[in-house]
């Protein structure tokens, strides 16, 4: 998840260093944005070297318009965090004014904000500020209150910034908010399986790994603990709690066998290999005849074996398997979701060249014991998205390990 941390002129500024790192440590991106006066407090060079980003300080700063900066950030925040939050910037933001950076971004974004006042105790009870405030929390902006004590100023009351640990938890409670997949643990396979007929030549497939990872990442917002068995994809990794790489089918399903039993959820998005070579030679072997034969064995099933084991044991994760076609794709989804024993098939058309493998889109069909629901073409995220809502309606009607 990304998180633009707000950061505004207060002596508190300091603290959001370890915001920064706080959240970081939850598996999110942080990307700074000072005001002027905040920058009097803290150095951007602080943030830049935590975060690995450009610290965002100044509107017009040449070359930051380009693609006009704010709105561009605005689009792909999961969050704006505001620590700390000064009477000024409330004011700010409560009346729509937008003269720097941070305000701008506020106005522009439709993500959610979490604010973490910080200012003296007679500011903090004017009643300007408190209309600011309601004004503020009308519009769904929620607030980590602040602490009580010694403040900067000398005086003793409250006003006092908001304990790291207490900020970049409200924080993550947005971020990952409370349903079905949070505290679950959700095991997700994706991209493809390399065979390897000698040590330069292999057997292998298109897939990307963006479906899997997609469901991985929006699994892990949700809450849920994430492992990701990954074969060599080409998309980029998501943030998750554990990744593990393979190669070939048989080790995706070492893996996952290893793993199943302690997990609630299986989804197996990789596209793995049917067949695999029946041994892999030793040297390159060298360009020959017209013609080479090239003796193949069966993988090993891992999403039937998982189904096979659930039936005979009476317990097990629930299963969601893929489906990769090229014709009659509901029909033969129906069919593998039967024969495999899984609680739903993701079906998909790959012989599309606007969806499945190596794109970034989708148009997929569900398939469950209740009949199927087929999703148009739209981005690989919110085809994931969609997924983990069915998930979560039949892990809500009946838990999976007891």
């Amino acid at each position: 998840m990304l998180v633009a941390l707000g950061v505004t002129g207060g002596i508190g500024a300091y603290k959001a260093v370890e915001v920064t790192r706080g959240l970081q440590k939850l598996g999110h991106e942080v990307v700074a944005v000072m005001t002027p006066s905040a920058a009097r407090f803290v150095g951007p060079i602080t943030f830049e070297a935590i975060t690995r980003r450009r610290v965002i300080t100044d509107q017009f700063e040449p070359g930051a318009n380009a693609e006009i900066e704010h709105i561009a950030l605005a689009s792909t925040i999961d969050l704006l965090l505001i620590a700390p939050a000064t009477a000024n910037i409330i004011g700010k933001l409560a009346n729509g004014i937008a003269d720097d950076f941070l305000a701008t971004l506020y106005v522009a974004t439709r993500a959610p904000v979490l604010m973490a006042p910080s200012m003296n105790t007679q500011m903090f009870e004017h009643e300007a500020v408190r209309r600011n405030l309601d004004t503020l929390a009308s519009r769904g902006v929620k607030f980590v209150e602040p602490g009580s004590g010694y403040l900067a100023c000398g005086w003793i009351g409250k006003g006092r910034l908001a304990e790291t640990d207490d900020i970049v938890a409200a924080a993550e409670a947005m971020l990952r908010p409370a349903g079905p997949l949070r505290g679950r643990r959700v095991l997700v396979t994706a991209g493809p399986t390399f065979e390897d007929v000698d040590p330069v030549r292999y057997i292998g497939n298109r897939s990307s790994g963006r479906m899997g990872f997609a469901l991985a990442a929006e699994a892990s917002r949700r809450g849920a603990e994430v492992t990701l068995i990954a074969g060599p994809g080409s998309a980029e990794t998501p943030v998750v709690g554990e990744i593990v790489r393979v190669r070939a089918a048989a080790e995706m399903h070492r893996e996952v066998m290893a793993r199943a039993d302690g997990v609630d959820v299986v989804i197996m998005a990789a596209a793995v290999a049917d067949y695999a070579p029946l041994a892999r030679a030793a040297q390159k072997v060298p360009k020959g005849d017209d013609r080479i034969t090239l003796v193949l064995k069966k993988t090993p099933d891992i999403l039937g074996e998982l189904g096979a084991r659930r039936a005979a044991s009476g317990r097990g994760p629930m299963l969601v398997g893929f489906a990769a076609e090229t014709e009659d794709v509901v029909n033969r989804a129906r069919a593998k979701r039967e024969r495999k024993q899984v609680d739903l098939v993701v079906a998909n058309d790959v012989s599309r060249d606007d969806a499945g493998f190596d794109v970034d889109a989708n148009a997929v069909t569900i398939v469950g014991a209740d009949g199927v629901r087929t999703l148009p073409l739209q981005s690989k995220a919110r085809v994931a998205a969609e997924i983990l809502n069915r998930v979560e309606t039949l892990l809500a009607a009946r838990p999976v390990l007891e």
